[in-house]
């Protein structure tokens, strides 16, 4: 039995990946922003608690970290949460699991979702703070993100996840992609000790793929490392 965070796990698929984890007998710690969203319907038996707050706001990102702390070291982190077309994009997308990973302490295993749209990300850094950044290029950095910490500690491995264009609130009706496949490679990774490559891998329906050549640039991701680094005033390491 793994002990679980997933991030925006109110709906969609966050909300999937928890209830697959879950409905398999793991200890599942639910992230949410708005706890009704979540508690409404009296379904809060599903998990091993519930941690709240908004990843576009720094300090209430921090209180994450903390509430998540109250569980323990946990054996699977899965970044979950993300946003579309907002200028809270760069802070959600990016900025939250680069402050959760450092503020945290290591599980055995990150899985960061990722998206087929890093490939046309920019690897302009000035972005980051500009406000200029688009929603590819936040996933390209968090894909970026996810290959720097793969072998960065022991004991702990990193994987980015891509999807694929499902039918959620955030991909709309008309996404293309299967919707029940869109939980089930985060869901196999966070549990599953046969994987190959056992970290670092960039994983599309449990197959892996090439991601943009920047995410695997030791030199980028070092460049992005000190960037969020000096934004965040927070060291990964």
């Amino acid at each position: 039995m793994a002990l679980v965070l997933v991030t925006g796990a109110s709906s969609g698929l966050g909300r999937d990946t928890a209830e697959a984890l879950a409905g398999q007998g793991h200890d599942v710690v639910a992230h949410v922003r708005d706890p009704a969203r979540l508690t409404g319907g009296g379904e809060t038996g599903w998990w091993k608690g519930v941690v709240t707050g908004d990843l576009a706001e720094v300090d209430e990102i921090r209180d994450v970290a903390r509430q998540a702390a109250e569980f323990g070291r946990f054996d699977t982190v899965i970044h979950n949460a993300g946003v579309l077309n907002s200028p809270e994009q760069v802070t959600v997308n990016t900025v939250a699991p680069y402050l959760l990973t450092a503020l945290m302490d290591k599980p055995a295993r990150l899985i960061y979702l990722s998206s087929s749209m890093h490939r046309t990300g920019s690897t302009d850094l000035r972005r980051l703070t500009a406000g200029s950044a688009s929603y590819d290029d936040t996933k390209l950095w968090v894909t970026a993100l996810a290959l720097a910490c793969a072998s960065r500690w022991e004991g702990t491995t990193s994987h980015a996840v891509d999807p694929g264009w499902v039918p959620t609130r955030m991909g709309g009706a008309g996404a293309s992609d299967d919707l029940a496949a869109g939980h089930q490679t985060q869901t196999w990774l966070a549990t599953h000790h046969d994987v190959t490559p056992h970290t670092g891998g960039y994983w599309y329906h449990r197959r892996t793929q090439t991601p943009h050549s920047a995410a695997r640039d030791e030199a980028f991701q070092a460049r992005l490392v000190q960037a969020l680094e000096h934004h965040t005033g927070v060291p990964l390491d």
